[in-house]
């Protein structure tokens, strides 16, 4: 039996809720709080396997939907599960596919048994359930497996969301159920607190994931279009009912600003696509604020990105290389500018756990970190 998924909570920040802790994985330890790259088809876009190896991201993201129809999980499977098929040797989370699901509005029909689907890429026809996802999930290989649940849209009602909810919870049993058919292998399930942006949905949706036994909570439909102030709100009131053993994952979010705000809120584990996929459309996150590398005041530009970053691109590489390389369409400026955002992110959570191990964070990292 691999080794199973446990959560060790380290400490504290005083000032806040921020926690420190660790996530051991059959795969390696995940230090928290954590960013996960998202690798949505088997790989983070831009970047080579050793590329993130050596900016030591301990955790990357997997999305069941689109793995499910290309290349399939079957293939997958036979070819030793995606941790041999990509060659990544650290942990894997695989999102259960709800959001992309419930994204293509126009090609799915919900019911309670799940979820049928027509294919965005050639039309063809799919089923998921809950207990398909679950299987899915498991041939896929991953460390950290995701309840199928219902992505609540914003707008909606407060009976619509009530509904949406309660869907996701009986779901979210039934995923449960179908877990509790295998063997443990040590692997871990995340339930999903959904409820869309009332406080006693989110509420009533936690009080229904609890007896479950989930290995960690994730908090589901946020970032969805709703203010960022409402965002905010409903994180910071539902992340504190959450159980204080267990990890922590805000979906889908953010922004800097995003991940320490929900840092402080008591959140371990963030996912978003805004550093890989901004680095593609050419802006990039430095110390000293966002840069639009098109910029002309760019084109002359011996400097650095950032001149207070260690990464490779910034050791190397000038503004004015890059800009060029963005005007001209070459690919290799996708590659470059993923590596220096996926530095950001990924050193700004590594100062963020120094400062909560130091008492620091509230003072140090909202100063410099804030305005983005």
């Amino acid at each position: 039996m691999k080794p199973a998924v446990k959560f060790e909570l380290l400490g504290k920040d005083t000032a806040t809720k921020a926690r420190r802790g660790r996530l051991h994985t059959p795969h390696g330890t995940v230090e928290t709080p954590v960013f996960m790259p998202v690798g949505t088809a088997g790989a983070v876009k831009a970047m080579p396997m050793d590329a993130l190896e050596a900016l030591d991201a301990e955790i990357i993201l997997g999305n069941t939907y689109h793995l499910y129809l290309r290349p399939g999980h079957e293939r997958i499977a036979a070819l030793g599960g995606l941790h041999k098929f990509n060659s990544w040797k650290r942990a894997i989370l695989t999102d259960s596919g709800g959001y992309q699901v419930f994204s293509h509005k126009d090609l799915r029909a919900i019911s309670e048994e799940g979820v049928r689907f027509s294919s965005h890429i050639d039309g063809s026809r799919s089923f998921f359930t809950p207990e398909s996802v679950i299987d899915i999930q498991r041939a896929l290989g991953s460390d950290v497996v995701m309840v199928f649940d219902e992505c609540t849209p914003y707008p909606a009602s407060h009976a619509e969301a009530e509904a949406s909810m309660e869907r996701s919870m009986r779901w979210a049993t039934r995923c449960f159920e179908r877990w509790n058919e295998f063997e443990d292998d040590g692997r871990a399930l995340f339930g999903i607190v959904q409820g869309g942006v009332y406080p006693d949905l989110r509420r009533r949706s936690i009080e229904a994931l609890l007896p479950g036994g989930f290995d960690g909570i994730a908090i589901g439909g946020l970032s969805v279009g709703e203010p960022k102030d409402l965002m905010y709100d409903i994180m910071e009131s539902t992340a504190p009912q959450l159980p204080e053993d267990r990890p922590r994952y805000l979906m889908g979010v953010g922004t800097p600003d995003d991940l320490i705000r929900g840092v402080a809120a008591g959140i371990d584990m963030f996912d978003c696509v805004m550093p890989t996929r901004n680095a593609r459309n050419g802006y990039i996150f430095t110390s000293r604020g966002r840069v639009l590398i098109k910029n002309a005041a760019n084109a002359d530009d011996s400097g650095p990105l950032d001149p207070d970053c260690g990464c490779p691109v910034c050791r190397r590489y000038s503004r004015a290389y890059l800009r060029h390389l963005f005007m001209s369409g070459e690919h290799l400026y996708s590659v470059y500018a993923t590596i220096h955002n996926l530095t950001f992110y990924l050193d700004m959570m590594r100062e963020i756990r120094e400062c909560i191990a130091f008492g620091s964070f509230n003072d140090r990292i909202r100063r410099k970190y804030g305005g983005f």
